[in-house]
């Protein structure tokens, strides 16, 4: 038995993989693969109008959001956010919790005057700050929600009358959220939802008020909009695969009930680190993420042989990333309990041999 922890693309329910195998050799009976077959076609056309869908009905969304489907990745959508939101002679301020937020802040500042007003740099991304002020002249306010690299999440959003854009990549559909808090919310797949390729896009219809001539076709909002997230070819497998999975959400009880499962592996892999006289997590705890757990060895000496120790359990992708070292665990919503008790038997037997 293999338990996938890698970062992304990550993890899928084994029924997902097995329905999205026999759709690439015949979808829906048409003796067409799902790779050939043409998004005109009625068969797909009902595919992304169910992912639409069950994406509304998940996070109880209303009808003065649009959902779409696009490619380009979550990083496509660093330009796309500015370019459509920001108006000339407006700020928009960023809240810097960790490399994908950089990233963000980078891209934006091509496009607009964009202020940081927060950062966590200072302590290496190991806290959600807190304490910063937001001028409501801003036109919105960039928040990234789960920071996968660092191991840090936001258990609350900041209060303000500010409208919040927020990369939701790496925690959408873990948790109950109020749609209602947020402008936008943007997530590449490759996560909670299917395999790298496409990125979930909701958006509050009235904030999209730019005119169109000022802004590339491919890069407006209201043309993806406009053409159901067929404006272009879109990614067709991806979007498949993002669907099924949204079905699986709901056959499993919905995100109330996967809330309460990723709870649980989350507080049973902290509880171990924090028993564990071998292993450190440096992050603070009320910002603790309960999607990508980072730790530490302290003795560093000792990382590739618990990682190997791993893989003979079936743990893989436990590496951390190449930019902090240890080692991280990403128990995404299709990752199982009983992988978890895997990895935290691997670490009381390293403390046994190794303490």
């Amino acid at each position: 038995m293999k338990y996938n922890f890698y970062a992304g693309p990550a993890i899928l329910p084994h029924e997902v993989i097995e329905a999205s195998a026999s759709a690439v050799l015949d979808f829906e009976g048409t003796g067409l693969s799902l790779l050939e077959i043409s998004h005109r076609s009625k068969e797909f056309v009902s595919v992304m109008d169910e992912a639409i869908s069950l994406v509304k009905s998940l996070l109880n969304i209303n009808d003065d959001y649009a959902v779409i489907f696009l490619g380009g990745g979550a990083s496509t959508q660093f330009s796309m956010v500015p370019i459509n939101l920001l108006h000339a002679g407006r700020k928009a301020a960023y809240v810097d919790t960790g490399t994908w937020a950089s990233k963000a802040i980078k891209d934006g500042k091509v496009y607009g005057d964009i202020e940081v007003i927060a950062s966590s740099k200072d302590k290496n991304y190991s806290y959600i700050p807190k304490e910063f002020q937001i001028n409501p002249d801003f036109q919105y306010l960039h928040l990234t929600s789960n920071n996968t690299i660092y191991g840090t999440q936001y258990k609350e959003f900041p209060v303000t009358d500010v409208p919040i854009v927020c990369d939701m990549s790496s925690d959408i559909f873990s948790r109950p959220i109020d749609i209602n808090r947020f402008d936008l919310i943007y997530a590449g797949a490759q996560k909670n939802l299917g395999p790298a390729g496409t990125t979930l896009v909701i958006v509050k219809k009235s904030a999209l008020t730019k005119s169109s001539g000022s802004i590339g076709a491919m890069l407006d909002y209201n043309n993806h909009i406009n053409g159901a997230s067929m404006y272009n070819t879109p990614p067709v497998f991806p979007v498949f695969v993002s669907m099924l999975t949204l079905r699986w959400l709901v056959k499993n009880g919905g995100i109330e009930a996967i809330q309460r499962k990723n709870d649980a592996k989350s507080s049973l892999l902290y509880a171990e680190l924090d028993r564990n006289s071998l292993f450190y997590n440096s992050i603070s705890r009320e910002d603790r993420s309960d999607m990508n757990v980072s730790f530490h060895l302290y003795n560093t000496e000792l990382d590739d042989v618990f990682l190997t120790r791993c893989k003979e359990a079936g743990c893989i992708g436990l590496a951390g990333h190449r930019s902090v070292g240890g080692f991280r665990t990403s128990i995404y919503n299709a990752m199982s309990i009983e992988g978890v008790q895997v990895l935290t038997e691997v670490m009381k037997d390293f403390e046994d041999s190794h303490g």
